[in-house]
């Protein structure tokens, strides 16, 4: 369990963690307590958004200062497996082919439009949902890692961090994590005890979508699918947690 919360946060944050034991037991842990790393995570960041604005800071001001200060926290690293697979995908290439595209070092139109689009929709959205639903949202992002590697889900390759941690999660420990969360998000919108929930069921939907059709083209997950998972719940969650 230790090794397995040490290497959740050092995959999943910048944070100087010593490393432990690494193999697919571990795995299994720190992709099934990614929630938490991402609850830990939206914690901080609503801290610095209240901050911001106590400050007197515009609304979209704190919101874009949090979503950067999100991707330094991670490195970036959802963000670039976000870029890489909608490039992948809008090659229309499939298989080997796929795959090539997202090891690249550079990024496609493609990918350009959905970092702009996507760190654009979630700064706006942030300006007009509470801090818990800020939460909400961050540990939704990270559900979608746990989804994404539960049992039954492939790696698209024999080796790189999708192999790792690809179909280690059991399912009933996956969709746990899943009912844990939406029930945590049921006070995220003030009046509306429903929306936090659905937000959360919103996307679990995007994510199961999306992981279907990377399977179909690339053959499974990558670390670049995973990324682009976390964004997409993400993303979704804050969207639909704005709604009013």
């Amino acid at each position: 369990m230790i090794d397995g919360l040490r290497l959740a946060v050092t995959t999943l944050t910048v944070l100087p963690v010593r490393g432990g034991r690494v193999d697919r037991p571990v795995a299994a842990v720190a992709m099934g307590l990614a929630p938490l790393v991402g609850a830990l995570l939206g914690a901080a960041l609503a801290a610095l958004r209240e901050g911001l604005l106590a400050l007197g800071a515009p609304g979209l001001v704190a919101g874009g200062v949090t979503v950067a200060a999100g991707a330094l926290l991670t490195r970036g690293l959802h963000l670039d497996g976000l870029a890489d697979t909608v490039d992948a995908l809008g090659s229309y290439r499939s298989g080997p082919a796929a795959l090539e595209i997202m090891k690249k070092p550079d990024i496609g139109p493609f990918g350009v439009v959905a970092l702009a689009a996507g760190v654009l929709v979630q700064a706006a959205a942030l300006t007009a949902v509470t801090w818990w639903s800020l939460v909400i949202a961050w540990t939704t992002g990270r559900l979608a890692i746990t989804l994404a590697c539960r049992r039954g889900v492939p790696p698209a390759r024999p080796e790189g961090l999708g192999a790792m941690v690809a179909g280690t999660v059991p399912v009933p420990v996956a969709w746990l994590a899943g009912v844990l969360v939406a029930a945590a998000a049921i006070p995220a919108v003030p009046g509306r005890p429903w929306q936090g929930p659905v937000a959360v069921a919103a996307a679990v939907v995007g994510v199961l979508v999306l992981l279907r059709h990377c399977v179909r083209r690339f053959g499974g997950v990558t670390g670049d699918v995973l990324g682009a998972c976390v964004e997409t719940a993400g993303t979704l969650a804050v969207i639909t947690l704005s709604l009013r």
